[in-house]
């Protein structure tokens, strides 16, 4: 199932410095982000191999999940935190607020084959 981490973060009268280092259980392949969002759903699948870290990098959203055991949603609007996403877990981001931007790294390169988009 999907979890969150906290991000290392340093704070001080200058503002703040967020981490990623050593905490996401992968190799990071590909980051990519998504921003300019509308109402739209985004996500809508799961995957073969890919495990996802996302991160709400400024504004927030909801990121629903479900392994086809539980499901859970979450929802991102602190820098510092940063969801795991199973290959397994099917995952749809909504409710963006304006401005956000959604950081996205992964364990895998894109291969059009690795995605699944039927819903258990």
């Amino acid at each position: 199932m999907p979890h969150l981490i906290n991000l290392t973060s340093f704070n001080d009268k200058r503002g703040c410095l967020t981490v990623i280092e050593k905490v996401v259980p992968f190799d990071i392949k590909r980051v990519f982000y998504i921003y300019n969002l509308n109402d739209e759903k985004r996500g809508a699948h799961r995957h073969h191999k890919t495990t996802q870290a996302a991160v709400c990098v400024t504004g927030g959203c909801k990121i629903y999940c479900n392994n086809n055991r539980s499901e859970e949603t979450f929802e991102l609007n602190d820098p510092s935190k940063c969801l795991i996403i199973n290959p397994e877990d099917w995952h749809e981001m909504y409710d963006f607020l304006p401005n956000t931007v959604l950081l996205v790294l992964a364990s895998e390169e894109y291969q059009e084959s690795d995605y699944i988009f039927e819903k258990y």
